[in-house]
């Protein structure tokens, strides 16, 4: 029973700063045929646990804590009794969705949490958001990014609580250290490779976004 990744795509929306735009979510699933953990319980709450199915869900990891990345959580976490890990500096935007509960624990850079004879890692990656973080799963040849990179760029910095520069930093000190084939599995959109979007980093500080 190896450990598998499993993507589920869910639709809601994103709200900031007074703003809502409709998006499209990845929920990435890490596991096997008896465990598992979710990473982002993004919108559709019904479609995750019927993802999970009769699997025991270890945890609910989350990249960041905008409401489209936590706007499931409350009901996953009520069906399933899982943590809910965010990591702290993060805990603003969590309590705009959240006000009357807390995530289970926080997380530390280069914190190590085994699912399914597998070790997932944990990166801080702030500049999205102070307390985004990505995931790598060395064994799988993946790390998961939340909306910190993406196929075409780093993650926006445009909003509240965000910084293009600290992104950058993120991005060249955490990610692109990665080996080149290393898949990127991001919060949105189609997945990339670490090879693919290096050559990409002089454009991006360029372009400033």
């Amino acid at each position: 029973m190896a450990a598998r990744i499993e993507n589920v795509v869910t639709h809601g929306t994103f709200s900031l700063d007074g703003g809502t735009w409709e998006v499209d979510n990845n929920v990435w699933i890490v596991g096997d045929d008896t465990e598992c953990v979710v990473i982002d319980a993004a919108h559709d709450a019904d479609a995750i646990l019927a993802a999970i199915g009769e699997r025991t869900l270890k945890a609910v990891l989350l990249t960041h804590a905008h409401d489209d990345h936590i706007d499931a959580v409350a009901a996953v976490r009520a069906a399933t009794g899982a943590p809910v890990l965010l990591h702290e500096a993060d805990r603003m935007l969590w309590d705009e969705v959240y006000p009357d509960t807390a995530p289970s624990s926080g997380f530390a850079d280069g914190q190590v949490i085994p699912v399914a004879g597998i070790e997932l890692g944990v990166l801080h990656t702030p500049g999205h958001s102070p307390g985004a973080v990505c995931f790598t799963a060395p064994a799988l040849g993946t790390v998961f990014s939340g909306d910190t990179l993406f196929n075409g760029g780093p993650g926006a910095t445009g909003r509240s609580y965000s910084d293009f520069p600290t992104i950058i930093e993120s991005i060249t000190a955490k990610l692109l250290t990665l080996p080149a084939d290393t898949v990127v599995r991001t919060g949105h959109g189609d997945s990339t490779t670490i090879g693919a979007e290096a050559p990409h980093l002089e454009e991006w500080i360029a372009r400033g976004h």
